[in-house]
């Protein structure tokens, strides 16, 4: 498995992205993780905007749905101990530029997205810790917050702000999160010291939100991925907090997971991790921050779990795969390098 790197962009501490769709052409919104700005692009890698210089720290996207070019975002996340005034903030295009607003304060949001069940959009936000106090600081474990998503988002302001509730406490580290599409509808997942959690919205109005743990194990980050095609999604998991192993975990009959398959070689500080099926093989990234900083691809053939080597020496923070005329393409916020890559999958022979 090759790609081939077909643009790329200078971006100091790039982290964030997220697919944008504006006046019904497909872009790819890139934010940095300090005190630097948000950029869109199209998806040849050309930089068409600008949407805020500052303040950075953003450290999730996701599209308001059915808005053209709305979109969420976190502000001043800008390290686990220095995020207390971190907030979600509302972008929306404007006659001039583009309208920021806050509509949530809520101090060490790290993850947040939106997901949808029976019709209805929810707004599912989890914090990294709940205080800090000194450099390194655990003693307040963090939580998940949900509420549904207002349908006028644009009078929702730092004044006026979205009221959510506690969905789960006590959670260690409450790092990875990724949004899971199934026929029933969306849900999420939330990494955590304390094991990988799923998180179910209603399946009607004014129904209870389901929250269990999945895998009693610590996760950084993790991401679901059908890697030997039996129609069973393993967990490809990152462990422990911006951790150094990268494992997969395979369902049994009985709905339990178990260890199928450890990395041979450390991923120091792993970070960025998507799932796609890339020409017809499910395929899992993984990027990791330090030692070789190496952007990784995970297959299986033959029943055995295989490690493809994409790029060397870039330390991606997140990734993003799309489709485009064909063509599998990538995004990656290579942090450690300040540079975002765009890439291309080549068809095997």
């Amino acid at each position: 498995m090759q790609v081939q790197k077909y643009a790329s962009c200078t971006l100091n501490k790039c982290y964030s992205i997220a697919p944008l769709t504006l006046n019904g052409t497909a872009r790819i919104l890139v934010a940095a993780e300090k005190s630097d700005p948000c950029l869109l692009f199209d998806t040849e890698g050309k930089m068409e905007d600008v949407i805020w210089e500052a303040p950075g720290g953003t450290m999730s996207m996701v599209q308001v749905p059915d808005k053209n070019g709305w979109f969420l975002a976190t502000h001043r996340f800008y390290s686990p101990d220095n995020s207390a005034e971190a907030s979600i903030v509302l972008a929306r295009p404007a006659e001039e530029g583009w309208k920021i607003t806050k509509v949530k304060d809520l101090p060490f949001c790290h993850r947040f997205s939106v997901i949808s069940r029976g019709g209805v959009h929810f707004l599912v936000a989890c914090t990294l810790k709940s205080g800090c106090g000194y450099d390194d600081d655990w003693r307040f474990p963090g939580k998940i917050y949900v509420a549904k998503l207002p349908d006028d988002l644009e009078n929702y302001n730092k004044d006026r702000q979205i009221e959510m509730e506690v969905l789960k406490d006590g959670l260690l580290k409450n790092h990875g999160f990724c949004v899971v599409n199934t026929p029933e509808g969306d849900c999420c997942l939330a990494g955590t010291e304390n094991g990988i959690y799923r998180c179910v919205p209603p399946e009607k109005k004014d129904g209870d939100w389901q929250c269990e743990c999945i895998l009693d194990e610590p996760a950084s980050d993790m991401v679901p991925c059908d890697l030997d095609g039996d129609g069973k999604d393993e967990l490809v998991v990152i462990a422990p907090f911006h951790g150094d192993h990268l494992s997969v975990w395979h369902l049994d009959e009985n709905g339990k997971y178990y260890r199928f398959w450890d990395c041979p070689f450390e991923t120091p500080m792993a970070h960025a991790i998507w799932a796609y099926n890339i020409y017809g093989k499910n395929t899992a990234v993984i990027g990791y921050r330090k030692g070789r900083r190496d952007l990784l691809a995970l297959t299986c053939e033959d029943g055995e779990i295989k490690v493809h080597v994409l790029d060397e020496n870039c330390g991606p923070a997140n990734v993003f795969l799309f489709e485009e005329e064909g063509k599998v393409k990538m995004v990656s916020a290579n942090r450690e390098t300040d540079e975002i890559g765009f890439y291309v999958f080549e068809p095997e022979a």
